[in-house]
């Protein structure tokens, strides 16, 4: 097939994992690279053999489709002019920052007629897909809590690094919107879905910034589970993001993309009092695997120590989605969901705890 040609906007921080990964994709080609910082887009030029520029106007003739990763309030503006000139869109996480202008862009593109991605790149590690499987199909039985923590840190100087970091018009949130927006939609996909939310949200360690750096949240899913959310970027020096799913047969315990805990018995196999099973040698359901406990990368204190080959992953499914004609993997509809769940989080914190329906 003919290359994808693809344009990277934006050459901040996770633009080199967009770039590094399109290089090795078959079908796909880095066709430019663009900033409205000329020394942004040159020096990325420079880095990875595009063309540069600062404006996609300058290059819409020679590209298929668009990578977003400007600040998370830009995805749907820049996302809507891409797609009114025929280019497919992946945007970085969230989709956007409120529902009105996440819809206006995936009405855009359906109406278009082209692709928008969504990056959730979690979605690709193997161990989160064997856990969801299980979860899904009653190999842990039915599902009785779900707990999602997220407690990072990032220091006042990450915030004052850019005007646009800690501001609810651009970043669209804090710990949650920015931070931890993956594992709430880790948590939700394995679990089915959240119908209500009760939170307290707080502005705790960090200056000059408008949106939260902790936020805590009991959750009632669409199956009648419940469970935590738990975020920060306070909590020094960081601790490994955490998935905890609760089944009627057992638990299976998510650290850093790794499954750390898988102890599920088979239904009517024989229990003790506390647990102890009575069978000793039980047969889940579904067989896991669960690796070694090594240290594995995390995005606690550094996120580019976690960015990379899920990338690359979600990358090549949106490049053979184009070619193919069909949907990607994680579709604008998609990302619809972790994006509801926070924006009801925040909405409670304002109200003081309320119970808010997703």
């Amino acid at each position: 097939m003919n290359s994808i040609r693809i344009a990277v906007v934006g050459c901040g921080a996770i633009h080199s994992t967009h770039c590094d990964a399109i290089q090795q994709i078959e079908g796909a080609k880095l066709a430019a690279v663009v900033d409205e910082v000329p020394e942004r887009a040159a020096a990325a030029s420079q880095k990875y053999g595009a063309q540069a520029a600062t404006s996609l106007n300058e290059i819409w003739d020679e590209i298929d489709a668009v990578h977003l990763c400007v600040p998370s309030g830009l995805h749907h503006k820049i996302g809507m002019e891409a797609a009114l000139h025929g280019k497919h869109v992946l945007s970085e996480k969230p989709i956007d920052v409120s529902i009105d202008a996440a819809n206006s862009l995936i009405k855009t593109c359906r109406t278009s007629g082209v692709k928008l991605g969504v990056v959730s790149q979690h979605r690709f590690a193997n161990d989160i897909q064997q856990v969801k499987e299980a979860a899904q199909s009653g190999a842990m039985g039915r599902l009785l809590e779900g707990d999602m923590y997220n407690k990072w840190y990032r220091s006042q100087q990450y915030y004052d690094s850019g005007d646009w970091r800690g501001t609810w018009q651009l970043d669209g949130g804090g710990c949650l919107m920015n931070q931890g927006v993956h594992y709430v939609d880790m948590l939700q996909w394995i679990m089915g879905g959240v119908k209500s939310v009760q939170a307290q949200v707080r502005t705790q360690a960090h200056q000059r910034i408008e949106v939260e750096d902790i936020a805590n949240a009991l959750l009632e899913f669409n199956n009648g589970a419940v469970g935590v959310i738990q975020g920060s970027t306070s909590v020094y020096p960081g601790m490994a993001e955490r998935l905890e799913i609760h089944g009627l047969y057992g638990t299976a315990i998510i650290e850093a993309d790794r499954l750390k805990v898988w102890k599920v018995d088979a239904e009517g196999s024989q229990l003790g009092l506390y647990g102890d099973g009575v069978n000793k040698q039980p047969t889940p359901k579904l067989e896991m695997h669960v690796p070694s406990p090594e240290s594995q990368p995390t995005g606690a204190g550094d996120p580019t120590a976690i960015w990379g080959e899920q990338h690359r992953l979600q990358i090549e499914d949106f490049v053979r989605a184009i070619a193919d004609g069909r949907d990607p993997f994680i579709t604008g509809e998609m990302a619809l969901e972790p994006l509801k769940i926070i924006l009801a989080i925040y909405k409670s914190g304002q109200l003081g705890g309320q119970v808010i329906e997703v």
